[in-house]
């Protein structure tokens, strides 16, 4: 199975119930993990996730999950190419207005030959990606 990226959206949506992608997020992770998926993720999502989770019960969630990738090696630190293509592709506004924590995301996919994405985000679509919910 090819190399699946973890995103913001998709750690949300699993860890919030009261999220409106929890139930679908959860149904594909479930089938995804059965069939053995290769998940990793970036520092920059870890970065993001932690803001969003400071006030939250969630932000132990986050804090293991860094520690399990750390520890599994699935955790990618993004290039000082990665950042320097992730910027020239914010500024020039590629993928609309997609963050620029996804165009770093969309950098590393890319060096990598990452196609799918742990996420529903349509910017993840508009850069040529297929998301998983």
């Amino acid at each position: 199975m090819n190399r699946i990226l973890l995103d913001t959206v998709g750690f949300i949506a699993l860890w919030n119930a009261r999220d409106q992608w929890h139930l679908r997020a959860g149904e594909v992770f479930a089938l995804l993990t059965a069939q053995g998926a290769d998940f990793c993720t970036t520092s920059y999502v870890l970065l993001e996730c932690g803001n969003a989770a400071s006030r939250t019960q969630f932000r132990s969630d986050v804090v293991e999950v860094r520690e399990q990738f750390m520890a599994d090696g699935k955790l990618i630190d993004p290039t000082e190419a990665d950042y320097a293509a992730a910027w020239a592709a914010y500024a020039a506004g590629t993928a609309r207005d997609a963050s620029i924590v996804d165009q770093v995301s969309f950098a590393v996919m890319r060096r990598l030959g990452i196609t799918d994405v742990f996420a529903n985000d349509r910017h993840f679509r508009t850069a040529g990606f297929h998301t998983l919910f």
